[in-house]
């Protein structure tokens, strides 16, 4: 399973990739800690799963200044009748917008037992991104260019204040061997008011009143971005400081929702300069 960095990150961004230096993106996100209840939507037979349930953690922090940090935990109850397994991923990332520099570290347990543990850093210079690996062996890898996510975030927010509906562009998060940057299909709807309350906005009571845009995204792979079939997709209602609310997950064989249990808002850190 894909790194759900990607899903709640989005690292989703324009299609031309003259990432100049002076980016530094204009949106301002809010850091903030989200806690996402998870549940099975639908699953096929040839997927293996009867159930699943399970919580995603994500906290933002940081600004343009001292660079953004991300903690995540992703964890899951998978029932496919004959056994059940929980899988528990957690991610550390540090994101530099204005260098264009990413570390990260996700370490993957099953059943408590560390299963997967994948250690690196990233640059970005000009057409090239170069990956650099520390665990779980030293490797370099050079890739086309990509934006991370934190910069992919601020990019999807101010294309979607210009009115934007259909774009695409590549991302890398660093998730599973982090050998490669994801192709992605964005199509963003148009901006919507704020609907009536639900459980979600009984949750986080400070988006009860804020308007949001309906964002899906596709992502695909070199080996598959020419046969339309995604790798992976997900669809969320986005708002402007960055947050997001009421996912839908979908693997292919199987898809989950995600939705808003609680929200805690964070104040913004002062840049010294």
């Amino acid at each position: 399973m894909r790194s759900m960095l990607t899903s709640i990150s989005l690292g989703v961004l324009s299609l031309g990739l003259g990432l100049g230096p002076a980016f530094a993106g204009s949106a301002a996100l809010l850091p903030h800690r989200a806690v996402y209840d998870l549940s099975l939507k639908e699953a096929s037979e040839r997927s293996g799963i009867n159930n699943m349930v399970g919580r995603m953690v994500y906290e933002f922090n940081g600004s343009a200044c001292d660079g953004y940090t991300v903690s995540f935990r992703f964890v899951t109850e998978i029932d496919t009748g004959e056994a059940v397994r929980i899988a528990d991923q957690q991610t550390t990332t540090y994101e530099n917008v204005r260098d264009r520099t990413f570390n990260f570290i996700t370490k993957s347990y099953v059943n408590e037992s560390l299963d997967h543990e994948i250690k690196g850093k990233a640059a970005l210079d000009g057409e090239d991104l170069k990956v650099e690996i520390d665990k779980p062996s030293k490797l370099v890898i050079d890739l086309p260019a990509a934006r991370f996510p934190t910069a992919h975030m601020m990019e999807l927010i101010d294309k979607a204040k210009d009115g934007q509906q259909f774009y695409q562009s590549r991302i890398f998060d660093g998730s599973d061997e982090a050998d490669e940057a994801l192709i992605t299909t964005t199509v963003l709807g148009k901006l919507q008011a704020a609907m009536s309350v639900d459980a979600e906005t009984t949750a986080a009571k400070s988006l009860a009143e804020k308007d949001f845009w309906p964002v899906s995204i596709s992502y695909f792979n070199e080996k598959n971005k020419d046969d339309g079939i995604p790798i992976y997709s997900i669809a969320f209602k986005l708002y402007e400081n960055g947050i997001t609310r009421d996912l839908t997950m979908d693997y292919g064989d199987f898809s989950l929702t995600g939705k808003l249990a609680d929200l805690k808002l964070f104040e913004p850190a002062p840049c010294a300069q």
